[in-house]
C-alpha cells in the first residue's frame, strides 16, 4: 500500500480510500449493509493496509 501525508496535519493516510456510507445500520437506508455484513469487507481493507476511511454522510 501506498502512503502520502494528508493536507498539512502531519497524518499519512493510504492513498486509497473505503467510503463508509453504505455500511452500518439499515435504519435510515435499507441499502445499507449491517455490521455483520460490513465487518469482512472493513477487516479486508484494514489487512491490506488501508488507513483511510470516509465516513461523512454525504458529500455536497
Amino acid at each position: 500500500m501506498r502512503y502520502i501525508r494528508l493536507g498539512s496535519t502531519g497524518l499519512h493516510v493510504s492513498r486509497v480510500c473505503l467510503g463508509m456510507m453504505s455500511y452500518g445500520s439499515t435504519v435510515s437506508r435499507e441499502w445499507t449493509l449491517d455490521e455483520d455484513a460490513a465487518f469482512p469487507i472493513v477487516r479486508r481493507a484494514v489487512d491490506a493496509g488501508i488507513t483511510y476511511f470516509d465516513t461523512s454522510t454525504s458529500t455536497v
